[in-house]
């Protein structure tokens, strides 16, 4: 009598790919996009540390991990129940208030103009490879905001809604460029933060240049809306 073979079975090799799908499954897809973003991004930023002897540009981490703060807001949220409407309400305007800083990063651009010509091209590759993983997350975490937003309003307001929240994203990395304040003011110093907002609402001709940023820096990023809302479909 010939004994019994059995095929041995060894467990399948779990990826990067495959933990993603498990523990989100909504989000697997946009997750790899972004890490391999923020891995060339990282990579890049040592290899101008060993070039430079330099820990200058090393501000874009951070600067990167506040964009990743509305990202996480919307992909928690997205995996979650709906919560009931003033839950709601309370996490948007906290993800409202970080979102500027995901396009904030292409303003660091002006860093440039402190390159040499020997390193201005590592320069523009590191802040390039930031500002695009940053606008990414923006991307990424709005269209996951507007699904939301399609469980307590109709299709056309929700559009409404991130269209607004476009050109208020714009406003904010404004304020954040030139008047440099940042998302934790809100609650620091908002007396301060507000006094300015209603003084250019109400002087729009002094500072006219606040929304002439605003409006060509807000269709930037709705165009960008636009083709990156194609190429989802």
């Amino acid at each position: 009598m010939k004994p019994e073979i059995r095929e041995i079975k060894f467990p399948k090799k779990r990826n990067v790919g495959n933990m993603l799908k498990t523990l989100f499954p909504k989000q697997a897809h946009s997750l790899s996009i972004l890490f391999m973003l923020m891995f060339f991004s990282f990579v890049i930023l040592f290899f101008r540390i060993a070039i430079t002897k330099t820990l200058y540009y090393t501000f874009l981490v951070w600067n990167i991990f506040l964009a990743i703060i509305p990202y996480v807001i919307t992909m928690y949220l997205s995996d979650k129940k709906k919560p009931n409407k003033i839950s709601f309400i309370l996490v948007f305007g906290a993800w409202l208030a970080f979102l500027p800083n995901a396009p904030y990063i292409i303003t660091d651009l002006y860093h440039l103009s402190r390159s040499t010509f020997n390193i201005i091209w590592i320069d523009t590759l590191v802040i390039s490879a930031f500002a695009i993983t940053g606008m990414f997350l923006f991307y990424f975490s709005l269209f996951q905001m507007k699904n939301l937003l399609l469980s307590f309003f109709s299709k056309s307001i929700s559009q409404v809604l991130i269209n607004t929240t476009i050109f208020l994203s714009a406003f904010g990395v404004y304020i954040g460029r030139f008047l440099r304040y940042n998302s934790w003011q809100i609650l620091s110093h908002p007396q301060q933060l507000f006094s300015d907002i209603i003084n250019m609402i109400l002087h729009p001709i002094t500072n006219k240049e606040v929304w002439l940023f605003t409006l060509l820096f807000g269709f930037f990023l709705q165009l960008g809306y636009s083709v990156f809302k194609r190429l989802k479909e």
